[in-house]
């Protein structure tokens, strides 16, 4: 009996591998791109100055708090669609599309409107630099078109995803970031008879190829029976699926952009401390993603797989998958650190900053090799495991309290209260993740986090007159 035991596990263990390496592979590939799109911005700026590196760092800070939305609402989808396919339920996953689809839609034009019209002010947030807010501030305008297609985009790829087409989602992102790194090049530095437009042209490279991306999407749907993109969808009407969506999307939403906000103001701490540590915050940032490229994949993959492994009822196979995915996420990490560590000598050697820039990049690095870990594990457990299981709250709670009672004001007063070293407010800051580990563990021990969240008869006729 025991044995027989022992070779169910083995053949359950590989079989769990196998399909978090399908699933993973092409989320990578899309990670590795983004990562590419990130450093073709600094290497790239890093040819034009300081000053616009920093600039559309600082920028670049606002698209991150709405692609943190985007995140929480793209794990609303996940969270759902992920068990309802695995019920085999595609009405509920048009519905739950549909649904995400509105919030992000609105929340977009909110966003585009905010930088076309006050995009000094948003810069004035974060600079007192006058060239650093002019910079900026032009960067956001041209943002406004961008804002508009991702919205819809990541909706739809996140669908995608959720029921296990991860290559379709991730042929979308090659081409939008190829379309990225060439825009790039082409309006930066005044190719092909383009005008020259320095940090101005990152964004409407970005813009460009979001308009693309958002078009080859409505191109491929037209193609599949399963599930399309069909702004319609909108305007389903189901108050149980809007109930549940709103219960599960809004606090891994907030989550998010509290989560993004909060290194937002670590990016307001370091450029109240001069434009030379945001230009070598700006380039770890490139750097960390290339560390962090194989734990977010993980953390994805195992998301969508262990929400197909709970919405088919198997809860004792998705605790033991949860394990797996653990003790893989803390070899993703450790590689992530040895690659950060092969990385940091070909980037002081290519950054072309001011002596004092240089020295706050390097020891920004080695500070980073560590502080992969502890990103890697909470993204895994927080983002991936407890929201397939529908657990959303407790990363919400987790994340606030430790960013916003801990990191944010420890921040603020070593550097402006207590005036220590650039080099130790930024340490005091990277403590941030592995505050929060003895709280992630006991709750992922726990088991509270698992749950199947699905329901039956959704559009029973007394169910689908109920509107949202």
């Amino acid at each position: 009996m025991f044995f027989k035991k022992k070779d169910y596990d083995l053949q359950e263990s590989r079989q769990f591998y196998r399909r978090i390496v399908r699933l993973m592979a092409p989320i990578a590939i899309q990670n590795l791109l983004s990562a590419a799109v990130s450093s073709a911005d600094v290497v790239m700026l890093n040819y034009v100055g300081q000053s616009s590196i920093s600039a559309v760092s600082l920028a670049s800070q606002y698209t991150s708090v709405l692609f943190m939305v985007y995140y929480g609402l793209g794990t609303g989808v996940t969270m759902l669609c992920a068990q309802y396919y695995g019920k085999g339920d595609f009405r509920a996953i048009r519905a739950v599309e549909g649904i995400a689809m509105r919030f992000s839609v609105l929340i977009s034009a909110a966003f585009a409107a905010l930088t076309l019209l006050f995009p000094r002010e948003l810069m004035r947030l974060f600079t007192e630099d006058p060239e650093l807010i002019q910079i900026g501030a032009s960067y956001l305008r041209c943002l406004c078109v961008c804002y508009l297609c991702w919205g819809v985009t990541e909706v739809y790829l996140a669908a995608l995803r959720s029921i296990g087409q991860v290559a379709v989602s991730t042929a979308m992102n090659v081409l939008a970031f190829s379309v990225n790194i060439l825009g790039n090049a082409i309006f930066i530095f005044g190719l092909f008879g383009a005008p020259k437009l320095g940090a101005m042209g990152v964004a409407i490279a970005t813009s460009l190829s979001r308009l693309i991306e958002l078009i080859a999407c409505f191109m491929v749907s037209a193609r599949r029976r399963d599930l399309k993109l069909d702004l319609r969808d909108m305007w389903i009407k189901n108050r149980i699926l809007f109930r549940d969506f709103v219960h599960m999307s809004i606090p891994a939403m907030a989550n998010d952009v509290s989560w993004g906000a909060a290194v937002a103001m670590y990016s307001v701490i370091l450029g109240h401390l001069g434009s030379d540590a945001v230009a070598a915050n700006s380039f770890v940032v490139v750097v960390r993603n290339f560390g962090t490229i194989f734990c977010y994949g993980i953390a994805s993959a195992g998301g969508i797989l262990l929400g197909h492994v709970i919405g088919e009822k198997r809860l004792d196979t998705a605790r033991r998958d949860a394990v797996r995915l653990l003790k893989l996420t803390f070899v993703t990490g450790a590689l992530g650190g040895v690659l950060i560590f092969a990385i940091t000598p070909f980037a002081l050697q290519h950054a072309r900053l001011a002596d004092q820039a240089m020295y706050y990049l390097k020891y920004m690095l080695w500070i980073n090799v560590y502080y992969v870990m502890g990103t890697a594990v909470n993204t895994a457990l927080i983002a991936g495991v407890f929201r397939a299981g529908g657990d959303s709250r407790f990363g919400f709670l987790c994340d606030t309290v430790d960013m916003w009672c801990y990191a944010v004001p420890l921040g603020f007063c070593a550097a402006f209260l207590w005036k220590l070293p650039v080099m130790w407010v930024y340490f005091l800051l990277c403590t941030d993740e592995f505050v929060k580990w003895p709280w992630v563990f006991r709750h992922f021990a726990s088991g509270k986090w698992l749950k199947n969240i699905t329901r039956d008869n959704l559009f029973s006729e007394k169910r689908e007159g109920e509107g949202s």
